[in-house]
């Protein structure tokens, strides 16, 4: 599983490129409708968790004190994320988490809780393919904080393979506590909690009352009602190669979310073999497979992340399986042994609505 944290990974994870909202100016109102009284389009975008977030959402236009109660919303529902889940903050709850010894229960926030629960729910469905406890091996291979990248020795990996595993976490939801099995575990939440950052802006929005909008952060994505036009808001998916940023498909997104998992923008080469920032649980070794890209369409956007991470770990057969099998809409780029990528798509992602054209 992917496991650099909040702070260095977010911004160069597979991102999604969406239609209408990224790249819009530094807030501001488009005005796309002459009457105050009809419904405009509201944009604005900001930094968080190290990378950016852009929104989008619809209101009248005379409404404008509203745009800037939804920027406030938005970024303290991420910044609460932030500061509960980074492994780069000492004082997040994570962090103490992870200090915390084997021997006793830890109580948790509402919000943690609800992330870690979450977690093990996807790593059950996964056979643990998506694991949280993989924080030692992320950090080993130079993912995590640190970001010294090397190649671990295999006793080095092997040793840290005893403190992995999503079963070695026991979760009492009455109390809301968590207790570790090893008082060296290490939980990282990176390949999630970006997700779950989206899902409370976009509560945030919606505790304003506002029912059509599209949330962007980091390239995790979600999205609720209609743009201005009355379409379902325009999601594209990246071409996953390195260097500029374009979409390879573009989809129309109806009140669901859209997380992406990639091996192209996080990885270092050594020998001519490229070392990504995606690590199997099971091998404690960077997944080596054909499959470059997974996204993964769903109600809630930290489901989708962990999904999307899920199925890149298990790669283009096992994932896919897995995917069709559980009815999970997601969408595969495998690259080819010519250098060439090939699409594949589940029967759920397929109903999913086209884009109009651009």
């Amino acid at each position: 599983m992917s496991g650099v944290n909040l702070g260095r990974r977010n911004v160069l994870k597979a991102a999604l490129v969406v239609g209408g909202v990224a790249g819009l100016g530094a807030g501001g109102l488009a005005r796309l409708k002459a009457d105050p009284r009809g419904p405009g389009e509201f944009r604005f975008r900001g930094d968080a968790m190290g990378t950016r977030y852009n929104v989008a959402f619809l209101a009248p236009l005379a409404e404008t004190g509203l745009r800037e109660a939804a920027r406030s919303a938005v970024d303290d529902a991420i910044a609460s994320v932030d500061r509960r889940m980074s492994t780069f903050r000492q004082d997040s709850e994570l962090s103490a988490l992870n200090r915390h010894g084997e021997r006793g229960a830890l109580a948790l926030s509402q919000e943690t809780f609800e992330v870690l629960d979450t977690a093990q729910r996807v790593s059950r469905a996964s056979a643990g393919a998506f694991d949280v406890t993989a924080g030692p091996l992320v950090n080993a291979w130079g993912f995590g904080p640190k970001q010294d990248r090397r190649i671990p020795a295999r006793d080095e990996l092997a040793a840290l393979r005893q403190r992995v595993g999503f079963g070695l976490l026991e979760l009492d939801p009455r109390a809301r506590t968590v207790r570790k099995a090893h008082g060296g575990m290490y939980v990282d939440l990176s390949g999630i909690a970006k997700g779950y950052g989206v899902d409370r802006a976009a509560a945030a929005l919606e505790a304003l009352g506002i029912r059509d909008y599209v949330v962007e952060l980091g390239g995790e994505v979600r999205a609720r009602g209609r743009n201005v036009a009355g379409e379902a808001w325009r999601v594209g998916i990246e071409e996953p190669q390195d260097g500029p940023r374009r979409p390879r498909r573009i989809v129309g997104l109806p009140d669901m979310a859209l997380a992406t998992s990639g091996d192209y923008r996080i990885y270092f080469d050594r020998a001519g073999r490229r070392y990504c920032h995606e690590i199997d649980p099971a091998s404690g070794e960077p997944v080596h497979h054909t499959l470059t890209s997974v996204t993964v369409a769903a109600a809630g956007c930290a489901n989708a992340d962990a999904m999307a991470t899920a199925l890149m770990v298990l790669g283009p057969r096992e994932g896919f399986e897995l995917a069709q099998r559980s009815g999970l809409a997601a969408y595969f780029i495998e690259r080819t042994a010519a250098g060439t990528l090939l699409d594949r798509q589940t029967s759920a992602f397929g109903r999913l609505s086209p884009a109009p054209p651009a």
